[in-house]
């Protein structure tokens, strides 16, 4: 398992919510969140509503998938 996985996992129980949780929110499969989630899919709906779920910004929660352009275009919407 990848570190910032098993991190965010954590982020998420300690605000009550899960891996599966997000899924049933977007009404998507577990195991589709659980590869954004590790890095191997993108998703930009499933990142957003991660980061949501641990207050930040997919940006921030993933930073090796955005750039610094599109970082600085997120902190401005």
């Amino acid at each position: 398992m990848k570190p910032a996985h098993e991190r965010l996992k954590m982020e998420l129980r300690l605000r009550g919510k899960s891996i599966a949780s997000v899924a049933r929110e977007l009404d998507v499969l577990r195991s589709t969140v659980t590869l954004v989630s590790q890095g191997l899919r993108r998703s930009s709906k499933i990142e957003k509503a991660l980061a949501n779920a641990v207050g930040t910004t997919p940006a921030e929660l993933f930073p090796d998938r955005y750039s610094a352009e599109e970082d600085s275009a997120a902190s401005k919407t």
